[in-house]
């Protein structure tokens, strides 16, 4: 279990922005936790996506098992896919249509960030969607991912992939230490 979970950097957006970057990550630490609650400025769809890299790398150095569970207007789904060589990790994000004031939760996990060997990445991930016609509540857990790289992780890109983050949308980065 960590015995210390610290801070390292942070932004609440008091306007829309296409992507925040966390940079110069300390090597100092264990494992990192990223948090977002954010929401986006799409609306042609329902839904936009994240767009996350680690050290700006859009390469096709990332790997993806999902596995999520979707309510849709009264009708449960399970879903899983797989993917190699993609160029980012990209869970899905709630658009401007979705119930006003709502936004997505999303933590992911990275052990041994600093480390040099490739690096898994945990991800878990719920969306709520409500409308008159439609109720969606997207929910993505266990999912993993991993960054085919053995460069320690010293920036950390989140953008939204089709628009920007409202204003009030909040990115968390921690590190923790197991001693």
């Amino acid at each position: 279990m960590p015995a210390t979970y610290t801070l390292i950097a942070s932004n609440t957006l008091s306007s829309s922005a296409a992507s925040v970057t966390f940079s110069s990550i300390p090597a100092t630490y264990t494992d990192l936790v990223l948090r977002c609650s954010a929401r986006s400025t799409y609306t042609t769809s329902n839904w936009d996506f994240y767009k996350i890299t680690f050290n700006n790398n859009t390469s096709g150095v990332y790997g993806r098992t999902t596995l999520q569970a979707l309510y849709n207007a009264g009708s449960y789904q399970i879903q899983s896919g797989r993917g190699t060589n993609e160029t980012e990790i990209g869970p899905a994000l709630i658009g401007a249509n979705a119930t006003a004031n709502t936004f997505a939760s999303t933590e992911i996990y990275l052990p041994n960030y600093a480390g040099s060997t490739t690096k898994p990445v945990s991800l878990s991930h719920i969306n709520e969607w409500n409308a008159a016609t439609t109720n969606t509540t997207w929910s993505i857990a266990g999912n993993a991912y991993l960054f085919n790289s053995t460069t320690a992780i010293s920036s950390v890109e989140i953008a939204s992939y089709y628009a920007q983050f409202v204003s009030g949308s909040s990115f968390f980065l921690y590190g923790i230490k197991n001693s």
